[in-house]
């Protein structure tokens, strides 16, 4: 049966979707002056501004490091590095507290030198030797870059290297003088999503028009990919298309140059670890007579299971408040990061030669921990092959860095990031609502210093709730100096849609189901106000990207509920929302506006088509960034005319830079966020 086709309805603002058209910019430019000369006159935006800045550029914070062989890289940005300084050092001086890091590509000088705005995008290093690398850079901070081969021991790109120009790339390397390649090669090699179709295999020193095709997808595919595992005794080359953005079909690169399908259910994430093919299920499974559940983690020996055999292995099996977090691995041990009722723990699998030995990590009792193995499989005998780091944090605890060794307890302490903001006096909790249809939702609150219960609390309520991102606590200099320290309570809504508890929690809220997400979201801000922590007229919220569209679509919903609105990065507009930029590659959490029974679903709750010039909706500030090549800036833009043209209270701002983080430099996200503070501030402190 053929899908019922949704009517179109005519839209007054298409004009500006047209992103730098002279008419759109001159609309934005009259928008950003008009908020600009409100909320910079407010009490304390500037002070908020400088501190912001200050905690950003703070040489205090922890320098993110990935291993390159003997060497550790970061990349850094400061106030005389805005644009990001690439450096690296030994791990042993790492540890020290003022490490010898030495300078290995400077993105400010690159910029000026170039006259482009330059944002990091991160390198690809050929291994084990380490010298050639592939760089990505972003002129303004957009998803699509330019891809430069680069020398990492004369620091310098390189002279008639590999050069790619800017599109939404994927690369890899092949060998030293072979890379895959899959970006935009002209007409007919993208998909409907933008990303690329079509991978080629590019030799050294040939045209890129002589690159060879290996790999194709569908136009209706959200994309092609390539991985490449040169391990030692384990090589192997996976292709990939992604089908959608949870469904993908992989093939095995053979000795013959064929590809050879993969079986496995087409929502299972597949990974391999040397001899061990591991796969994350997201919907249940029955092979080999036996019934597996969706959010296990299975394995099995590689070669019999792609030869067809089935003896699968139970890593990780979900319960109703345990879910799997992430994976990671060592040379000789899986690394497993769970997330119980939204705080973490880690467990460490080994195989014996006869079962999977499991043992519980003693990691400090912190709200969130992210692992990262040092093991670089390229490495015989890696003297780090059993090493990994340990980041710990929560809401009021600074990021903490520890070195361990899968096995072992013992852990050390490489660095310990200083408080930004006092947090004397402060607490956080963590309750728990009850949604529309009965579904217990987690939430947490960060308490100001001497804060209780009481209706006069200006409290801010963050949410995101889609694409299965668990919203665990984290330590923020922002809500810290601006928020907290101010007096403000901050609250975190474990929204359905998210992946607090598993695939499950997230594909409650996909789709047809999406309304239970903005239930969940309601209900935490309902269990604010009845619990006696604030009233509605004080309750802000706040969310960006799928966050932006949550908080929209909620505030038209239950406007008499909140008190005001920052709307970031959003998507807003429903029907449209999959023919701008990459917006095709969402139809599987949103659904297909061009089918009629998915538009009925959607239109109920699409914020763009939900305005209504009868209701009274809580101010709102919009935020986006023209260089958004991800979530189309019209989305905001358009928001903001329906709303103004319906006579609502409503700001935007959209930063010229920044792609879809929003901004593309410390200074311009410090501007950017002060704006919003001090609009909080504006409606909640004195609310009319």
């Amino acid at each position: 049966m053929t899908a019922r086709r949704a009517a179109r309805p005519a839209d007054p603002y298409l004009w500006l979707e047209k992103v730098d058209s002279a008419r759109a910019l001159a609309w934005v430019r009259e928008r950003n002056a008009a908020t600009l000369a409100l909320l910079r006159a407010e009490p304390g935006y500037e002070a908020t501004r400088a501190a912001l800045l200050d905690a950003y550029d703070s040489r205090d914070r922890i320098p993110a490091i990935t291993r390159r062989g003997d060497l550790v890289y970061n990349f850094w940005q400061d106030e005389t590095h805005k644009r990001g300084l690439w450096r690296r050092t030994t791990l042993t001086d790492y540890a020290n507290a003022e490490p010898a890091w030495e300078p290995v590509l400077d993105l400010d000088a690159l910029g000026v030198a170039e006259r482009r705005s330059w944002v990091w995008a991160g390198a690809q290093a050929f291994g084990p030797e380490y010298r050639r690398c592939l760089v990505s850079l972003s002129d303004g901070g957009a998803d699509a870059v330019v891809v430069r081969e680069f020398d990492l021991l004369d620091k310098r790109f390189v002279d008639g290297g590999f050069v790619l120009p800017e599109a939404k790339t994927d690369v890899d390397w092949c060998d030293a003088d072979t890379i895959y390649v899959a970006t935009d090669f002209g007409p007919g090699s993208l998909t409907e999503s933008g990303y690329p179709r079509v991978i080629k295999r590019w030799r050294r020193g040939t045209p890129l028009a002589d690159a060879v095709t290996v790999f194709e997808g569908d136009v209706d595919d959200v994309s092609v990919w390539v991985t490449v595992d040169r391990t030692p005794g384990f090589e192997r080359t996976v292709f990939g298309r992604s089908l959608d953005f949870y469904n993908d079909r992989c093939f095995l690169l053979q000795q013959d140059g064929a590809l050879a399908a993969i079986d496995k259910p087409a929502d299972a994430g597949l990974s391999f670890e040397r001899d061990w093919l591991l796969l994350e299920l997201r919907s249940d499974w029955e092979t080999g007579g036996v019934h597996y559940r969706n959010g296990s983690l299975l394995v099995a020996p590689a070669a019999s299971y792609l030869r067809g055999e089935r003896r699968l292995h139970r890593l990780f099996e979900p319960t109703p408040t345990c879910s799997l977090g992430d994976l990671d691995a060592t040379r000789s041990h899986l690394l497993l990061t769970l997330i119980d009722d939204v705080a973490s723990r880690v467990e460490e699998l080994r195989w014996d030669g006869a079962a999977w030995q499991r043992r519980a990590v003693p990691v400090p009792p912190f709200g969130a921990i992210e692992i990262d193995s040092l093991h670089d499989p390229l490495i015989v005998d890696d003297p780090l092959g059993d090493a990994y780091l340990v980041d710990c944090t929560d809401f009021l605890t600074p990021d903490a860095l520890w070195l361990a060794r899968a096995g072992a307890d013992e852990r050390r302490l490489l660095k310990q990031r200083h408080g930004l903001f006092d947090a004397s006096g402060m607490r956080a909790e963590q309750r728990f609502a009850t949604s529309a249809d009965g579904t217990r939702v987690p939430y947490f609150i960060v308490w100001p210093r001497d804060a209780r219960a009481d209706a006069t609390n200006p409290v801010l309520l963050y949410g995101y709730g889609g694409f299965e991102e668990a919203l665990q606590p984290w330590y923020s200099a922002a809500f810290g100096r601006a928020w907290y320290a101010q007096g403000g309570v901050f609250a975190v809504a474990n929204t359905r849609g998210g992946g607090e508890y598993g695939p499950a929690w997230h594909q409650a809220a996909t789709k047809a189901g999406r309304q239970r997400s903005f239930d969940d979201f309601i209900a935490v801000a309902e269990d604010l106000v009845r619990g006696g922590v604030t009233e509605p007229a004080r309750l802000g919220i706040m969310g960006g990207s799928n966050g932006g569209l949550l908080v929209a679509a909620v505030a038209l919903q239950r406007p008499e509920l909140f008190g005001a609105v920052v709307c970031q990065v959003p998507l807003l507009d429903m029907r449209r929302y999959h023919r701008l930029l990459a917006g095709a590659s969402w139809m599987a959490e949103y659904g297909d506006p061009d089918d009629a029974d998915d538009w009925a679903a959607i239109a109920r709750w699409s914020p763009y088509h939900n305005l209504r010039t009868d209701l009274h909706y809580p101010p709102m500030l919009l935020t986006t960034s023209t260089r958004d090549d991800r979530v189309h800036p019209g989305h905001a833009r358009k928001m903001a005319a329906r709303m103004l043209e319906q006579g609502h209270d409503v700001l935007y701002y959209e930063n010229i830079e920044g792609g879809h983080g929003g901004a593309a430099d410390h200074e311009q996200r410090a501007i950017v966020e002060a704006l919003e503070f001090a609009f909080l501030w504006r409606s909640l402190r004195h609310p009319d």
